[in-house]
């Protein structure tokens, strides 16, 4: 059965236009119009994937994302929005989108966005549980519960998006390499297609302020500068 995408936009040409060519691609949508339509046709059946506007009438994207998350639901949701202000990317990312493009955008690179994100949505749902002997990845009090996808910062419980966990993950299972932005982009996103290494920026900003005791002077994430990305020494005790 071929994956469902709910399509929340205000401009019914935009809506029609990004069904047409996601329904090529052999993909099933339904679209709403509004926020109020987009929380109901949510509820009411099942979707692999959610790309939704932040600017339409009756409840605003960011409701809708929120009122998502609240449901325990980690489908992901691909912000599309007119607004490219960084802190409007820093907010919807935080609320718990896992990708965000900015209007105008380009119909190739949606639909290649799209893929990327049910290719990493349906393999986590179909996968096997992981044989490992001890599914928590441990360093300088900072422990990732691969079972459970919660994480400890030296004892305290730390909520993350899917996207955060994912990227911390690849830190600690990779404790010694220096990660380019690219190379983010490709581990996490399951995608070469980054045209905008903001997306990872945000990201990493974002994870900092959970899980550093200053996010202003990381010691976790670490940037090595003209490069991209290491895992530090962690937080003293």
């Amino acid at each position: 059965m071929s994956a469902q995408i709910l399509i929340v936009e205000d401009d019914r040409e935009i809506n029609q236009l990004i069904a047409t060519y996601l329904q090529k691609e052999g993909y099933q949508t339904q679209s709403a119009t509004n926020g109020v339509e987009a929380v109901q046709l949510f509820t009411g059946s099942t979707f692999q994937l959610v790309i939704l506007d932040l600017m339409i009438p009756q409840m605003d994207g960011t409701e809708v994302l929120r009122r998502i998350r609240e449901k325990g639901s980690h489908v992901p949701v691909l912000i599309l929005s007119a607004k490219s202000d960084e802190m409007d990317k820093i907010l919807g990312l935080g609320l718990g989108a896992d990708d965000y493009m900015t209007k105008p955008f380009s119909i190739g690179e949606l639909i290649a966005r799209v893929k990327a994100q049910l290719r990493r949505f349906l393999y986590m749902s179909d996968a096997p549980p992981e044989s490992e002997p001890d599914p928590v990845l441990r360093h300088k009090g900072l422990e990732l519960d691969l079972s459970n996808y919660q994480v400890h910062v030296h004892g305290e419980t730390k909520t993350l998006t899917a996207k955060e966990f994912d990227i911390l993950k690849l830190f600690m299972k990779n404790p010694t390499r220096v990660f380019t932005k690219s190379q983010i982009f490709q581990a996490v996103w399951n995608s070469d297609f980054m045209s905008d290494e903001n997306t990872v920026m945000v990201h990493i900003r974002r994870l900092r302020t959970k899980i550093e005791q200053d996010a202003s002077n990381p010691t976790y994430i670490q940037t090595v500068w003209g490069i991209g990305y290491k895992l530090g020494e962690g937080d003293p005790l």
